[in-house]
């Protein structure tokens, strides 16, 4: 069994650290030691996402995961170049505004914008939220109701665990779930389609 310790690492360092752990381990056992928080969800995340089995243990000031299986390959490693032009379409949020105008009016955009999302018949398959962006979807923010009622339509409602971490609001987080730059980076290039509203 090949180990891993991943503690006090930052966002996205432990997921980046397993996923070179995993492929150079080749189907052997890996048993990482890890900080509870975005880290054990974010890795836990990323290895049941490859097909590999996770058993969770509680250690004093931590977690440990054995992760074993042999994993399944990503889109854009198991899959021809025609293939990913298949892939997720993708929205990338990165402000609660909209625009480079008044302050006000460009929260009202992103507001409008956002509410619009319902009426319409194609829908992106996950919404990313980062920077300022993460304010979207925390307690208190005008569009809670739409970001939960899109996620009930099958849109992804995905906030940067890091900007939250930033802005003391991840415990305020009211729509969707938390995840980390590696996602991000790894679906936007896998992704069909990425847009900035």
């Amino acid at each position: 069994m090949n180990n891993l310790d991943v503690r006090g690492m930052a966002c996205p360092l432990p997921v980046v650290q397993v996923k070179r752990a995993l492929e150079a381990a080749q189907g052997a056992e890996l048993r990482v030691l890890l900080d509870d928080g975005a880290p054990r969800e974010n890795v836990k995340r990323f290895a049941q996402g490859r097909g590999y089995r996770v058993q969770e243990e509680q250690l004093e000031g931590g977690f440990a995961f054995t992760i074993t299986g042999p994993g399944t390959p990503t889109a854009r490693e198991a899959a021809p170049a025609a293939a990913v032009a298949a892939g997720p379409t993708v929205m990338l949020i990165g402000s609660d505004r909209m625009g480079d105008g008044p302050e006000d009016l460009g929260r009202l955009l992103m507001k409008n914008f956002i509410m619009t999302l319902l009426d319409l018949s194609e829908l992106p398959d996950r919404i990313f939220f980062v920077n300022t962006g993460v304010l979207l979807a925390v307690e208190g923010s005008e569009v809670v109701e739409t970001l939960n009622e899109l996620g009930n339509r099958g849109v992804e409602v995905l906030s940067c665990g890091i900007c939250l971490d930033f802005f003391k609001k991840k415990e305020s987080l009211a729509a969707g779930g938390v995840t980390n730059m590696f996602t991000i980076a790894e679906t936007m290039l896998n992704a069909r389609l990425v847009l900035r509203p």
